[in-house]
């Protein structure tokens, strides 16, 4: 049996779901203690609920200490096989934070995962499902990766209600070593029951931002009617995206020069991979047992899912300043 402390280094959701899904592929029983310890709330959230709920489905697992604000769990995992069910997070949680907590599970499982999830698309504190889809699987695509995720509603703060469609196939992990990729920015600039004109000022704004400083754009708008009322924008560029989410007070200018902002930082830098891609790359590139990729900084999020990955796998990760970035690799 494998003990991990759950405030260990970012001491958030991440290292939970990292250990619930790399327990599962390896088959061995996992405890997870002081989950979310230094965390205003600690223990888990219906979210978390949720995405381990979804994990154990996977693989027959049996569970133990999973409440609400349980700050204990241990988790023990069977066979992992294929799932067809629709999945009800309940609230605004992040729907792609569920994703992530059965993706490296899903890639060995002996059949094809086909979920409908309902809850929250576009939170903060979240990648969008846009990015998980525009960037994340595609990135992980490279190494043999088989994944899509359409977005059929969005689903805001607070009242999420957001509905998705995933589909992970089964699939062998291929050593990959990253390189950056340029091309267009392409984007979506989305709101539900607000005036057109909010998504537009957001797109228009980002655009102009963008092209300004010599990128060429593609930002697409879309105004819906979902349950829920919010708005967002989404863009993405090869390894690397942006997400920025509206609230109550906040020009739609502002939503839309956030995001371009974080996305020029990103451009303007020779890594390969945005900081939010590298941690989530960190468990498939130690599955796959070799791999590199080049990032602009080392965060807390990523030296944490280094230290959990190598817990559950007999991999050891390095990491080396080059060029003004950080390369991380396998060893």
């Amino acid at each position: 049996m494998i003990t991990i402390d759950g405030s260990y280094g970012e001491g958030g959701g991440q290292i939970l779901r990292t250990a619930v899904s790399l327990s599962a592929v390896i088959k061995e029983e996992v405890t997870i203690k002081n989950i979310r310890k230094a965390r205003p709330q600690p223990g888990l959230k219906t979210q978390h609920l949720t995405s381990i709920e979804t994990a154990a489905l996977m693989c027959d697992a049996q569970v133990e200490g999973l409440f609400p604000g349980s700050t204990e769990i241990r988790f023990s995992p069977v066979e992992i096989k294929g799932l067809n069910a629709e999945i009800d997070i309940g609230t605004a949680g992040s729907i792609p934070l569920l994703v992530q907590c059965i993706m490296p599970a899903a890639a060995h499982a002996s059949g094809n995962v086909s979920l409908r999830i309902k809850g929250g698309t576009d939170v903060i504190w979240s990648p969008s499902t846009d990015y998980l889809e525009n960037v994340t699987f595609r990135a992980l695509s490279r190494m043999g990766y088989r994944a899509h995720l359409k977005t059929i509603s969005r689903g805001y703060y607070p009242r999420g209600g957001g509905l998705t469609e995933l589909s992970i196939e089964p699939s062998g992990l291929n050593a990959y070593d990253y390189t950056r990729e340029d091309g267009i920015v392409s984007g979506i600039s989305h709101s539900s029951r607000l005036p057109g004109h909010v998504t537009q000022r957001q797109a228009s704004c980002a655009q102009e931002i963008l092209e300004r400083e010599g990128y060429e754009c593609e930002i697409g708008t879309e105004v819906t009617q979902d349950v829920s009322t919010g708005s967002g924008i989404n863009l993405w560029s090869g390894f690397k995206g942006a997400v920025s989410i509206g609230k109550r007070g906040l020009p739609a200018e502002k939503v839309g020069s956030m995001a371009a902002g974080e996305m020029l930082q990103d451009l303007r830098s020779d890594a390969a991979v945005d900081r939010h891609l590298a941690d989530q790359l960190i468990p498939f590139l130690g599955l796959a047992g070799s791999g590199s990729f080049t990032t602009a900084g080392l965060t807390e999020h990523t030296s944490t899912n280094i230290w959990v990955t190598e817990q559950f796998l007999d991999v050891k990760f390095g990491t080396e300043k080059k060029n003004g970035s950080v390369e991380i690799h396998v060893r």
